[in-house]
């Protein structure tokens, strides 16, 4: 049995993912560790400090000895802990927005970015260009940062957090062809903020478990 190792920097995202997973990769084992200082440390600091990178790598290699056939990122904001860290481990380290990206570059020019936290949305706007860059394309990004729906969210408040996400999206869609939610938190939104603005959202988790069912079915195709 194939197993996934997901590492997750806060509590939100576990059982959304693991719904994904029950649908589309019902044969495999998935594990998580969850830490949920670490996003708190990043908001605190507004950065990812060393002591988060640290912890991060220990996870990976954590979820490495587990024996694991894939390890999944499943925050945004340290993205880029996770690129760094590739090249330590003889499996792959996925993360859960980059196949959002890679579709984002490859479909549209201009491209609305909403966070709820700049340590979130920074990262994301850096992935894309990133990826665009790496397809010779030039693309347009759009800062849709939804100030104050995180402390909204943070402090029981979901439906201010709703509306502040809402009023931004449809702000920033006047300018773009498309969204792309850079918190995997914000996928329950994803439907309902494409029918109020008339164009594509692209939300990450099931995209990223989409990249692991990939990924998974090349290894044993190639065993």
């Amino acid at each position: 049995m194939d197993t996934v190792v997901a590492v997750y920097t806060g509590q939100g995202l576990a059982e959304p993912l693991k719904k994904q997973f029950d649908e589309l990769l019902p044969g495999v084992r998935l594990v998580n560790i969850i830490d949920d200082s670490l996003i708190a440390e990043v908001v605190r600091e507004g950065e990812v400090t060393p002591g988060v990178k640290r912890r991060l790598m220990q996870y990976y290699q954590n979820g490495a000895d587990l024996g694991a056939s894939i390890i999944l990122n499943t925050c945004s904001s340290v993205g880029e802990v996770a690129t760094n860290a590739r090249p330590f481990f003889n499996i792959p380290l996925v993360k859960i927005d980059e196949s959002m990206a890679v579709e984002a570059v490859e479909s549209y020019q201009t491209i609305g970015v909403m966070a709820t936290l700049p340590t979130t949305l920074q990262p994301t706007m850096r992935l894309l260009q990133q990826q665009a860059e790496l397809r010779g394309k030039s693309v347009r990004l759009i800062d849709g940062l939804a100030a104050g729906a995180y402390d909204a969210l943070v402090n029981g408040r979901p439906d201010e957090h709703d509306r502040i996400l809402m009023e931004t999206a449809i702000r920033i869609a006047e300018q773009a062809d498309a969204l792309v939610l850079a918190q995997g938190s914000m996928a329950r939104m994803e439907a309902q903020l494409a029918e109020i603005i008339g164009k594509p959202v692209l939300s990450s988790p099931r995209r990223s478990v989409m990249e692991i069912k990939r990924l998974l079915e090349a290894n044993r195709t190639n065993r």
